[in-house]
C-alpha cells in the first residue's frame, strides 16, 4: 500500500491514459454498432418492400428516415475524428 502510495506520481498519468483511452474505444465501437445496426435495419426494409410486406409509400418514410440516421452517425464520427 505505501509502495503503491509513493509510485502514484508515475502511475497515476499512466492509469489516466488507460482510461481515457479505453472510453474513446468504448465511443467508437458505440458508433461503429449502430452504423451497422442502421443499415442491417435498410436492408431488412428492402427486403420487405421487395417482398411486397410493406406498401411504397411507407417504404420511402422508413427509408428516407433511416437514410438520414445513417449520415447523421457518419457526421459524427468524422467530428470526433477531427
Amino acid at each position: 500500500m505505501v509502495l503503491r502510495f509513493l509510485l502514484l506520481p508515475i502511475t497515476g498519468p499512466l492509469m489516466g491514459v488507460t482510461w481515457l483511452g479505453e472510453k474513446i474505444l468504448e465511443q467508437a465501437s458505440t458508433e461503429i454498432d449502430d452504423k451497422e445496426n442502421l443499415s442491417k435495419q435498410l436492408l431488412a426494409l428492402q427486403l420487405a418492400f421487395d417482398m411486397g410486406e410493406i406498401p411504397e409509400e411507407e417504404f420511402e418514410i422508413q427509408e428516407e428516415a433511416l437514410l438520414l440516421a445513417i449520415l447523421e452517425a457518419e457526421q459524427e464520427g468524422t467530428m470526433l475524428e477531427e
